[in-house]
């Protein structure tokens, strides 16, 4: 019988985590277990777990204790098992996992390049977290970019996508792009779209001091300011803020400093976590949470299936590889390794030109 070891952490309390083992469950006509190789854990994660109440990020995969959940990660996994007919064992998907061994999958529109887990619990929440990519099948599929994937390719999605919501807003009508939190790799991924576009506003990384020298040397940014350096923010130049964050105290400093000129903040990320608290001088009625799989389906609406991700996945190759100039990706394996990138990254101990890539 196959155990199934789970990382669970409390929902009110991410500090507070578990190791959980139990049996796999029988499978049923039509279901599969993938064996979960590896997967990535970024600041994005921790973001999964702070808005999983109000988005939905427990729903994916339910355990029994109510006050406990599993961040999703992503990565790749294995199938081990298979009752379905058409996908057999050893096949090899990328996707949304949680952080344990092993899935339970109950396989659904099953295509040639990709698949949908069809459980019944997930049938209400976003297709793109329910899509897997089976990447054998892939047209020039490359395992030497598995680890760029797994750790980029959410990120860099999101970057596209908020990218691609700006233009097709006209950038509200802005002149300067304001990303505070500028290390982070979403931020960065922002930053390689819209400096890619000539047409696109000039962009102002906002950073913590010791991060300063080398948000400059990414080039990405026209200019870059300390938090300590607000001031110094041009607010006769309307501006769009792409906040990675959640950290009030800057939100507020921004708004009140910017004033009229203030055209939109999209609310993206909670990198800050322990200092979201929103203040008085935040401008709440031209600001808004960014929830990219939205985007993503108003533009499966607008382009036709699958143009979305044939866009999304050609930036995110090229944004990739330019990434390994300063990317460093620690591989680890094991329930201490799990464990430790999880608090590491949960403290912001990892440095933001790095990134943790582990299994179990």
């Amino acid at each position: 019988m196959t155990t199934i070891t789970e990382f669970q952490m409390r929902k009110d309390n991410l500090e507070d985590t578990r190791e959980v083992i139990h049996e796999a469950p029988s499978l049923a006509n039509g279901e599969v277990l993938a064996k979960v190789d590896r997967f990535a854990f970024t600041a994005n994660n921790v973001t999964y777990g702070i808005v999983g109440e109000r988005i939905g990020y427990w729903k994916f995969f339910p355990v029994a204790d109510e006050g406990w959940g599993i961040i999703p990660v992503w990565g790749f996994a294995d199938i081990v098992e298979s009752k379905h007919p058409d996908v057999p064992v050893g096949e090899r998907l990328y996707g949304y996992w949680p952080m344990a061994t092993h899935l339970v999958m109950a396989p659904d529109r099953v295509k040639e390049t990709r698949l949908f887990d069809g459980a019944a619990h997930r049938a209400e929440l976003p297709p793109v977290y329910n899509a897997y990519g089976r990447v054998k099948a892939e047209p020039g599929y490359d395992g030497k970019m598995d680890d760029d994937r797994m750790v980029l390719f959410p990120l860099y999605a999101t970057s596209f996508c908020l990218y691609d919501f700006l233009k097709d807003n006209d950038w509200f009508g802005a002149l300067q792009v304001i990303i505070p939190s500028a290390s982070s790799k979403t931020a960065i991924g922002t930053a390689y779209a819209t400096k890619d576009d000539a047409t696109s506003p000039k962009l102002v990384g906002l950073t913590s001091s010791r991060n300063k020298a080398a948000v400059e040397a990414l080039g990405l940014y026209d200019q870059v300011f300390t938090y300590d350096e607000i001031e110094k923010v041009d607010a006769e130049r309307p501006a769009v803020i792409i906040d990675m964050s959640g950290n009030g105290d800057v939100l507020g400093a921004l708004h009140k400093r910017l004033g009229d000129n203030m055209k939109f903040t999209s609310n993206v990320g909670v990198t800050h976590y322990d200092a979201n608290a929103i203040g008085s001088d935040f401008i709440r009625e031209r600001s808004a949470m960014f929830f990219a799989p939205g985007h993503i389906q108003k533009r499966t609406s607008d382009w036709g299936p699958g143009e979305f991700e044939k866009r999304a996945f050609a930036f995110w190759h090229d944004a990739a590889i330019k990434s390994r100039d300063w990317l460093h990706i620690e591989k680890k394996a094991g329930s201490d390794a799990v464990a430790h990138a999880y608090h590491d990254v949960l403290a912001g101990k990892t440095p933001a030109n790095a990134a943790w890539v582990v299994g179990f």
